[in-house]
């Protein structure tokens, strides 16, 4: 099987500021290996997820005050590798650009759809039945969705399709997120160097 591209799609992104510290490594063009260490065990799983189920290298590494719980953490990890999608697609030439999946896990099954338009927007229909996962405030679940989205500069459509256990909803989302992305941002020999938009321009 060929490639997805010769050349080189990756990132670093640094982030510091006075609640946390934040590193991101990605490389779109990888083999699903994942290095996350937030302090948050559930974001991990989230962002492994991603990883292995999009193909992509991620590493991340974030310290911070979690002392006073994990927003400031999440999101500032959303931003990073918001940015980290960014920055290693350039400026989008040859890539299919929009993807999208169904995941099925156990009861759960869950809906992602993404455009890698440069227009940030992001609609997220997951009301979760529990206030927590494995320690983790649901709430952030939608906010880690859409800070990503407007750091990636992407549409990004997210919905859970039924009901049931809330850590399967969640971890099918991201599951779908992985899938999703690496379909969109895969590059499709047909387009050649160009740009996939009517306007010429991403």
């Amino acid at each position: 099987m060929a490639a997805k591209t010769v050349k080189k799609r990756k990132a670093t992104i640094n982030r510091e500021t006075a609640e946390t510290k934040v590193k991101v490594e990605l490389d779109l063009d990888g083999r699903g290996k994942c290095q996350a260490k937030t302090g948050i065990g559930m974001l991990d799983h989230l962002i492994e997820q991603i990883a292995r189920h999009g193909l992509f290298d991620i590493t991340v590494e974030a310290k911070g005050d979690l002392k006073v719980g994990h927003h400031h953490i999440l999101e500032d990890v959303a931003i990073c590798l918001g940015q980290a999608f960014d920055k290693a697609l350039g400026d989008r030439r040859g890539i299919v650009r929009m993807g999208d999946a169904i995941v099925p896990m156990d009861e759960a099954l869950s809906l992602v759809a993404v455009d890698i338009s440069g227009r940030p927007y992001a609609v997220i229909e997951a009301v979760l039945e529990g206030k927590d996962i494995s320690g983790l405030d649901t709430d952030l679940i939608r906010h880690f969705l859409q800070s990503f989205a407007t750091e990636a500069k992407i549409n990004l459509h997210a919905r859970l399709l039924s009901r049931g256990n809330d850590h399967h909803r969640v971890e099918a989302l991201f599951k779908a997120l992985g899938r999703s992305l690496d379909e969109a941002t895969r590059i499709d020999e047909r387009v050649g160097s160009d740009v996939p938009s009517t306007k010429g321009k991403l």
